[in-house]
């Protein structure tokens, strides 16, 4: 653990400061660079050529990879990946689109547990998207070697995870390194000018909201016999807390983040309730399908948030937070009784999943600060906080929680390895009760 503990007004303070600072994309660069047509950053007169390294090659890393290599004057150079198939499919479908960008001959193809590190050694700018849980061992080994950073949300999954994230942001400040979290809402134009709106007043102080990511699941695949307890598990990374930290933090840290940059403060506490109603199956491994959290903010604010993967239910992914004068939607301000206020007419807005790389490689070659670590991981924190508060039936505190002793990461990285979880004979994963399990 680190000497001195790290507390919410931490939090807090770091990415406000930040903020002034010009080095968050969230209300400074991300507005300012946002306002250019997407050609004006796509390519630097006198530049020197990006190579760019994927680490971790499924759905969500070829998609950042293809984004990134949209944007002119770079190349892929190396991928790795746990899985021979992953990789070899997502190389195939990179060339496709790409061509001769796609420049990754077979000895910087790697496969396995150990193949970041040699695609960091490899590469100027790193994509980070393998299942969250590697993602603080992954970013302080980039920083460490000196290279700039796009790595997906969340970026931590427990305590020991955030602490490490955050290290690492630092020493990225100290190197000068360019960092952007892929929380694509803060490059959403219509997120960022109403936030404009706001904070010039149109309608007071946000008071209260609530945060919804409410759908009918995801993805899971069958067993294959042939596979180690380790090789399932990764397969199915969704399901298990070491890889994903449940839905709450993979999916709903969206919403959450969006509550927290409004708000310009993380939260200091969290309870609620959850469980599984309906994914109860063994294939669901340990996680819930259901989360209640409420998170209260130093001011007074509360936000109540809910995340649901239930087929057949109602569906939403949105946020509606509530200030003195009228009601804060994306993209549209009413007053208390549903009249429009302020509406964002979004003509000719840029892709935010785009919009991002194409930022990050402008703010890389002209040499402007960037680092979106710290507010990446602290809204990380807090959908793991609210899990903590799920999972236990208690309050959790911020301060304790964040300098717990939790670690939810395996000592061994082989797929002849036991993972943190194992099933029982009948392949059964335990499951968290509200009233007996124990976060920390």
């Amino acid at each position: 653990m680190q000497d001195k503990p790290i507390t919410s007004s931490d939090a807090t303070a770091a990415t406000t400061r930040r903020k002034f600072l010009g080095t968050t994309a969230a209300a400074s660069a991300g507005a300012a660079v946002i306002s250019l047509p997407i050609a004006a950053s796509a390519q630097v007169a006198g530049s020197d050529e990006i190579k760019v390294g994927l680490i971790g090659a499924g759905g969500r890393g070829s998609g950042a990879a293809n984004q990134a290599l949209n944007v002119g004057g770079c190349r892929l150079v190396a991928v790795a990946d746990a899985f021979e198939d992953r990789l070899s499919g997502s190389l195939n479908n990179l060339r496709q689109n790409h061509g001769d960008k796609v420049d990754v001959p077979d000895n910087r193809r790697h496969v396995g547990f150990e193949g970041y590190r040699d695609v960091i050694d490899q590469s100027d700018l790193v994509i980070l998207t393998t299942p969250p849980g590697f993602r603080p061992m992954h970013f302080a080994a980039a920083v460490e070697a000196g290279k700039h950073v796009f790595m997906e949300k969340p970026v931590s999954v427990d305590s020991a995870g955030t602490r490490k994230v955050i290290e690492a942001a630092r020493a990225a400040d100290e190197k000068g390194l360019r960092v952007v979290v892929g929380l694509q809402r803060r490059y959403q134009r219509s997120y960022i000018e109403t936030l404009k709106q706001v904070q010039e007043g149109l309608v007071g102080r946000i008071t209260s909201g609530q945060v919804y990511w409410n759908g009918s699941g995801v993805w899971v695949r069958d067993r294959n016999p042939n596979w180690t307890e380790m090789e399932y598990q990764m397969r199915n990374w969704y399901y298990f807390n070491w890889l994903c930290g449940d839905h709450i933090v993979e999916q709903h840290i969206h919403n959450i983040d969006v509550a927290n940059w409004f708000l310009d403060a993380f939260p200091v506490s969290a309870q609620g309730m959850g469980g599984r109603e309906v994914r109860t199956d063994k294939r669901f491994g340990e996680i819930y399908d259901h989360h209640y959290v409420e998170f209260r903010y130093a001011d007074g604010t509360i936000i109540n948030s809910q995340c649901r993967h239930q087929p057949n239910t109602h569906n939403q992914v949105r946020e509606e937070l509530v200030a003195e004068g009228g009601k804060i939607h994306h993209g549209r301000i009413t007053d208390h009784h549903g009249n429009n206020l302020w509406r964002h007419r979004g003509d000719g807005d840029p892709d935010p999943y785009q919009w991002e790389h194409n930022v990050l490689q402008d703010h890389i070659r002209e040499g402007k600060p960037l680092n979106d670590a710290y507010h990446g991981a602290y809204s990380s924190f807090a959908a793991v906080m609210g899990r903590y508060a799920t999972y236990s039936g208690r309050e959790i505190r911020w301060d304790d929680a964040l300098n717990a002793d939790v670690d939810l990461m395996p000592e061994e990285f082989s797929f002849d390895a036991d993972p943190p979880v194992l099933p029982d004979e009948n392949g059964e994963y335990a499951i968290a009760v509200p009233g007996v399990y124990t976060p920390f």
